[in-house]
């Protein structure tokens, strides 16, 4: 059987005391000390007020140049193909007086910018094979906010126009259509308040179709190139 023991089959033995806790250490700083610590705290405050000076700064001016950019942003010209008549398309000779006239809006839809043109030349396809080129306008410049009508009559001179090519397109005038390609192709400059940028190149394709009579079809007209 387990034997147990109590106190009073010990009355000598000591009866443990509670140790004692560790008494904090004092420290005591000196006014040097305090007046060091007041000094940092203050440069800290003074530095975190000037680098938000500094951010908020450069957020505005970054805001005012991001909305300068926007303004003053170059747009290239919009191209509208608003006619293309081929007379003679109705004829099975006609490619011997074979002509084609068109009409095309220009418009330069920047608020605050010129655009100069030094040069304008046109070309008409067919199935992508070139049958007329020519100069279109002379060197211009094009106010903000306004539109320039360009237009002009392909003829014998500017157009190289076969027997063999003028049934190809009277097979597909059998069809209700005949799909050509404009191309209009510039150097231009933007004036941008008083200075002008460097050369680009405009390269611009008007896809039209013209019915059985030589004129563009209605779904074609005011087509955006």
């Amino acid at each position: 059987m387990p034997i147990r023991y109590t106190l009073q089959d010990y009355p000598n033995q000591p009866t443990p005391q509670p140790q004692a806790q560790p008494q904090p250490i004092k420290r005591h700083h000196t006014a040097r000390y305090y007046a060091h610590r007041v000094r940092e705290s203050l440069t800290n405050r003074v530095i975190k007020i000037l680098c938000t000076i500094f951010l908020s700064l450069l957020l505005f001016v970054g805001i005012v140049l991001f909305i300068l950019w926007l303004s003053l942003r170059p747009h290239r010209p919009r191209f509208h193909i608003v006619d293309f008549i081929v007379p003679g398309l109705s004829q099975p000779s006609g490619f011997e007086n074979a002509q084609i006239t068109f009409n095309v809006t220009d418009r330069n839809s920047n608020p605050h910018i010129g655009i100069y043109y030094d040069s304008m030349v046109g070309s008409v396809f067919y199935k992508d094979q070139q049958i007329g080129s020519a100069p279109l306008m002379d060197p211009f410049y094009q106010e903000p906010k306004t539109t320039t009508i360009v237009y002009s009559t392909f003829g014998a001179a500017t157009l190289t126009v076969n027997s063999n090519r003028w049934k190809e397109f009277m097979d597909a005038r059998q069809q209700g259509t005949v799909i050509f390609r404009l191309e209009i192709t510039s150097v231009i400059r933007f004036k941008v308040t008083t200075w002008d940028t460097k050369h680009h190149k405009m390269h611009v394709n008007c896809d039209v179709a013209v019915g059985p009579d030589g004129t563009i079809l209605p779904t074609w007209k005011n087509k955006k190139c």
